[in-house]
């Protein structure tokens, strides 16, 4: 988990995360959405990959970027929980939710 979040931690790297939510793309477009060199986008790639947050291919003599959503969705999840965002609204929802669903049953038995 600590490596997610160091991959989370600096901008660039989730601004390639919300580039590749958009659609698969190549080391080189990613690239050139940044004023940095290719050397240390290579490395903000490095670190992604080892977070599993996302995932390489190559095609030819290009590498296509893609992002693996259920990590960052599991990642998120355990931050939420982690310091108790959301739990309020899960519990009132599931609560609303089972009393809606006895609701339904003793309607079918009358």
């Amino acid at each position: 988990m600590n490596a997610v979040f160091k991959a989370l931690a600096d901008p660039t790297r989730r601004k390639v995360l919300e580039l590749l939510r958009q659609r698969s793309m190549s080391a080189g477009e990613l690239s050139d959405c940044f004023p940095v060199s290719r050397p240390t986008m290579s490395a903000h790639f490095a670190v992604l990959r080892e977070a599993d947050l996302i995932e390489a291919h190559k095609i030819g003599t290009s590498i296509i970027y893609q992002l693996k959503l259920s990590v960052l969705e599991d990642a998120l999840l355990s931050f939420t929980q982690l310091f108790g965002i959301g739990a309020g609204e899960r519990a009132t929802a599931n609560s609303t939710g089972k009393a809606k669903l006895k609701e339904t049953r003793k309607g079918a038995h009358k």
